[in-house]
């Protein structure tokens, strides 16, 4: 009797074995492409920062009345030409849009601004491509 246990105990091991271990790979081909923080990164960022930028004219004037205030005009280096799809000079100071004026132009948050000739620059921070160029008059 007892040899006979021991094969069933055995095909039992040997069963839950296969049966584990299928589970895992049917598991292992259904997860995600992205790693779960990377999801997770995805769903709270509303966008990520692009070369493009189209704000509407109200948009253009709440960033300018709101990142005019935190902004200070700076020296703008020689042979420059702030334009939308120019590079920003590595000596120019950019800032993070506050979180304030993302809430009232949400698609401002990926960006940084700077001040320069009286005009507000946005900017990539990946690549600091000005995506658009706000005058005072805006």
């Amino acid at each position: 009797m007892k040899p006979h246990l021991i094969a069933i105990a055995a095909t039992v091991t040997l069963a839950s074995g296969i049966g584990a271990a299928s589970a895992a790979d049917s598991q292992a081909m259904s997860k995600p492409s992205k790693p779960p923080a990377m999801q997770s990164m995805a769903k709270n960022s509303p966008s990520m920062a692009k070369d493009t930028l189209s704000l509407t004219r109200s948009q253009e004037r709440t960033a300018w009345r709101d990142l005019g205030k935190h902004a200070s005009s700076q020296t703008v280096p020689s042979n420059f030409t702030a334009s939308v799809g120019a590079t920003m000079p590595g000596d120019v100071a950019l800032q993070s849009v506050p979180a304030k004026v993302a809430a009232r132009v949400s698609s401002l948050k990926p960006y940084d601004y700077a001040l320069l000739q009286g005009k507000l620059l946005i900017v990539n921070p990946g690549d600091k491509k000005i995506v658009d160029v706000i005058n005072r008059r805006a």
